[in-house]
């Protein structure tokens, strides 16, 4: 599966140089001109890292980046004038894993985030193994312990499996009759309704809105999936 990366600066031109440079590379790339439309694409989309300008309108880097931390551990590269040295500084201190400084050439770039990208994975692999990410739902399988967008949800024993059944199944549709017999290993009656009442709880925790929901989606005549 390819990366991801966004990358936040309010100069077109360097956007679209850099996007050529990590494309160019077999990333997949998307572009924000502001650190507001970062934060509102981080939640739209799984980034494994960002590259982020220092001074830009709406939002600068820095206060970009303090959200940023408070959600997401993501490497985030600072692409720096050398008048904001200062502010480089600042931003390593607050959480930046590396900074570029403009101008800079492809060599460079690439180089500073297959190296950023490499730390990450290994540091995955190592301690997040057991981590189901899907945008903002968060499954700890080690603890059991679920969050949506940071917050903790209180799931009972039978909705905490559904829901890991179908997380880690993620787009395969699973009918209730499967998810019945997988969860309590034993043969579902037709008459059975408990696997409806399991989700709608399991979505009234989960969604925004659950009558409209975006993480479990009802396949009609056929059952659910993520």
């Amino acid at each position: 599966m390819k990366q991801r990366i966004l990358v936040a600066d309010d100069e077109p031109d360097i956007r679209n140089l850099i996007a050529i440079y990590l494309q160019a590379e077999g990333f997949l790339v998307d572009q924000v001109s502001n650190g507001k439309e970062a934060l509102e694409a981080l939640k739209k989309n799984q980034y494994e890292l960002v590259l982020l300008d220092i001074m830009m309108p709406v939002m600068d880097g820095i206060e970009t980046l303090l959200r940023i931390r408070q959600e997401y551990t993501m490497p985030v590269i600072f692409l720096t004038a050398k008048s904001t040295e200062l502010d480089m500084i600042q931003g390593l201190t607050l959480g930046a894993d590396d900074y570029i400084t403009k101008p800079f050439g492809s060599m460079q770039l690439i180089a500073r985030v297959k190296a950023q990208l490499r730390r990450y994975t290994v540091f995955n692999q190592a301690s997040n193994h057991n981590i189901i990410r899907i945008d903002g739902l968060e499954i700890n399988t080690d603890m059991h312990l679920v969050t949506v967008d940071g917050e903790e949800k209180d799931l009972t024993p039978t909705e905490y499996k559904i829901l890991e059944l179908l997380a880690r199944n993620r787009n395969i549709v699973f009918s209730a009759e499967k998810i019945y017999e997988t969860i309590w290993r034993d043969k579902c009656t037709v008459s059975d309704t408990s696997i409806m009442v399991h989700i709608t709880r399991l979505r009234q925790k989960i969604e925004k809105d659950s009558k409209n929901p975006y993480y479990i989606k009802t396949v009609w005549g056929v059952g659910y999936k993520i």
